[in-house]
């Protein structure tokens, strides 16, 4: 089926670079007329305008065949005509949209002005009378062919912008499929939820890019859990490819000449491995802490990252709270920085809750930033209930109000 494009092969350029003479000279015009005579009387006006690809039709039905093999970009179209006649044609052709009818001027009589009115009606550009002058002639072709072009040039950029948009979809599809998995690849890493010897829980929810967040947990050796949390700056592919490459190091051990049991120890290491200045200028905060089951005692660092708090249950079934910090400057910063540890010793029953600042560094519905105050208020009222975690989210997500987060919410909890 024909398509509405140029009949020229020539591609479509601006207005105000095509002149009059070069439109008439690139336009194929179809000629539709019973009469042989006033076919060739057309015929040779618009040759004497410069117009040398013209086609003619007898009658409106062997017009409509043309149109459906072929583009054109005007026609002269008589309205009395055997077989279909203009004003049947110019319907036939409404009812057939996708065949991109070229524009239309009517050749009426001079008492044919009516009908020529209905036509227009039906879709044609403009008339003429049989007995037309030269000059009006080229005036209504070259109009009309102006009007074409321009209508042309329309629906060319029109397309291009739909295959722009599909383009750029297709593309948005493609980064949104290797986001998600990315993201599945990142929670693939983080050890499951245990129930002995250490009852261990966690909720984790991404914003609405891919973040930086990651954690861990193991058993260095039969006495010593470690327990770890780092958060890179930004959002994307880099910072979770530097979040997966650290924890993972963490995970296993693998940091040269390093007591994996010495947090500090462990913080100063890190610090040299990822520097900023190699890291794209990327930086990481981490709080780092290692559990002594026999003596009950934990003993933590960390670099730049909010303070840890442990859940302790008092008799009388309220929880106090305490702040597990050691004030050190962020992963990557500076060669060569020693890392402080402190130890704290670990009341029965407590829970020690390992958190980002995506937990509470949220504004609310009224453009107020929450406080980490706010969290260890929220803590010491909800944190032993078995779905704090989630309760947390949940309060966070009404603070915050419609929408995703805007940074990504981390937390572990352990009960020691």
């Amino acid at each position: 089926m024909n398509q509405s494009t140029p009949a020229s092969d020539a591609p479509a350029a601006s207005p105000e670079r095509l002149s009059h003479a070069d439109l008439l000279q690139n336009a194929c015009v179809l000629v539709v007329d019973d009469s042989r005579m006033m076919r060739l009387a057309l015929v040779r006006a618009l040759n004497d305008l410069g117009v040398t690809n013209i086609l003619e039709a007898r009658h409106g039905l062997d017009a409509l065949n043309q149109i459906r093999a072929k583009s054109f970009d005007l026609m002269l179209l008589d309205m009395e005509m055997p077989e279909m006649s203009g004003i049947e044609l110019l319907l036939a052709l409404k009812a057939e949209p996708a065949l991109g009818a070229p524009p239309v001027i009517v050749i009426s009589g001079v008492d044919q002005i009516e009908n020529a009115v209905q036509c227009i009606e039906a879709g044609a550009e403009d008339y003429l009378t049989k007995n037309f002058n030269p000059t009006l002639l080229r005036a209504r072709v070259t109009s009309s062919l102006e009007k074409k072009r321009l209508r042309d040039v329309e629906q060319l950029q029109r397309a291009q912008l739909v295959q722009e948009k599909e383009r750029l979809e297709r593309t948005q599809r493609r980064l949104d499929e290797e986001l998600n998995e990315a993201l599945r690849y990142v929670r693939s890493i983080f050890p499951p939820p245990a129930e002995v010897p250490l009852k261990i829980d966690w909720f984790y929810e991404p914003s609405a890019e891919l973040g930086g967040d990651s954690f861990g947990y193991h058993w260095i050796d039969d006495e010593h859990f470690a327990i770890y949390l780092l958060d890179v700056c930004g959002h994307g592919v880099g910072p979770a490819l530097l979040s997966v490459t650290a924890i993972n190091q963490i995970r296993s051990g693998s940091i040269p000449n390093v007591d994996m049991r010495d947090p500090g120890a462990v913080l100063a290491a890190l610090s040299n491995i990822y520097l900023m200045s190699k890291q794209n200028d990327m930086y990481f905060t981490l709080w780092y802490g290692v559990y002594h089951a026999p003596t009950r005692t934990i003993r933590h660092s960390s670099g730049g990252h909010p303070a840890a708090l442990l859940l302790i249950p008092q008799a009388d079934g309220s929880v106090v709270t305490e702040r597990l910090l050691s004030c050190n400057l962020i992963i990557g910063a500076f060669e060569d920085v020693p890392y402080d540890s402190q130890t704290h010793v670990v009341p029965p029953g407590a829970k020690l809750v390992v958190l980002c600042d995506g937990c509470f560094e949220i504004c609310d519905t009224e453009g107020t930033e929450l406080t980490y105050e706010d969290f260890e208020d929220f803590m010491r009222l909800n944190g032993q209930a078995p779905d704090a975690l989630e309760a947390l989210f949940r309060w966070a997500q009404m603070k915050h109000g419609p929408g995703p987060l805007d940074d990504d919410f981390s937390i572990v909890r352990v009960q020691l």
